[in-house]
């Protein structure tokens, strides 16, 4: 059985996962999977939650980004992103933590209003999320190495989180506040255009591009039912 991988690519969770394929070369298969457990089974039987991604193995389903990504680097060791050095492969997973939760995960608390059509929230929550991005970002710039990759001299699985997740994040800063939110950090802007000229990078942006028009259309569609 070939390695699937469930989903859809406008998720950066997902994104996370299939660039850490493409860049490790295992052969895998996209199925595509919406959210909403509501009359979708494709889901609900797997993903209890009805979170995504997951991927289907031989032995069964695994759920959440992460495990995914473990679970790939034990599976398939060749062309490995996760170095063998206990100390360095801590640092590349506490890099990935710092992505994950104290990054992205802040930044999610505002996808609702800002990309999804959800009713805004108050000015103040704006506000304490933004304080709590920056203050976030100031750690992540502390400990991130940028040498040319995040960890280090050789692109890692934290490469794979920085380059689905800090281009949202900056995205949505945009959006709410018109500003850069790596203004002050040059390295992280050098690092995401050197990241675009990769052609595993390419291909997860404009399969991103194309399903997050999907995702808006489906969207949309809802929006005329209810």
């Amino acid at each position: 059985m070939t390695l699937k991988l469930c989903g859809f690519s406008a998720s950066n969770y997902y994104n996370k996962v299939k660039l850490q394929l493409l860049e490790k070369g295992v052969p895998f298969e996209e199925e595509l999977v919406w959210t909403g457990l509501k009359n979708n089974p494709a889901l609900s039987e797997r993903s209890p939650l009805g979170k995504v991604p997951f991927i289907e193995t031989p032995q069964g389903v695994i759920l959440e980004s992460s495990p995914c990504c473990e679970y790939i680097e034990d599976a398939y060791p060749a062309n490995p992103l996760i170095p063998a050095d206990p100390f360095a492969a801590a640092q590349v997973r506490h890099l990935i933590v710092y992505l994950d939760l104290h990054l992205e995960l802040v930044a999610r608390q505002l996808y609702g209003p800002i990309f999804f059509g959800a009713p805004a929230f108050a000015q103040e929550r704006y506000d304490a999320t933004r304080k709590h991005l920056m203050t976030n970002l100031a750690a992540f710039a502390k400990i991130a190495k940028f040498a040319p990759y995040v960890a280090g001299d050789t692109f890692t699985l934290a490469d794979c989180a920085a380059i689905v997740h800090l281009p949202i994040i900056a995205s949505l800063i945009k959006i709410i506040y018109k500003e850069d939110m790596y203004a002050d950090y040059p390295q992280i802007t050098a690092y995401l255009e050197a990241m675009k000229q990769r052609p595993h990078v390419q291909k997860v942006n404009a399969d991103r591009k194309e399903s997050t028009a999907a995702l808006m259309a489906k969207i949309a569609n809802m929006s005329k039912k209810s």
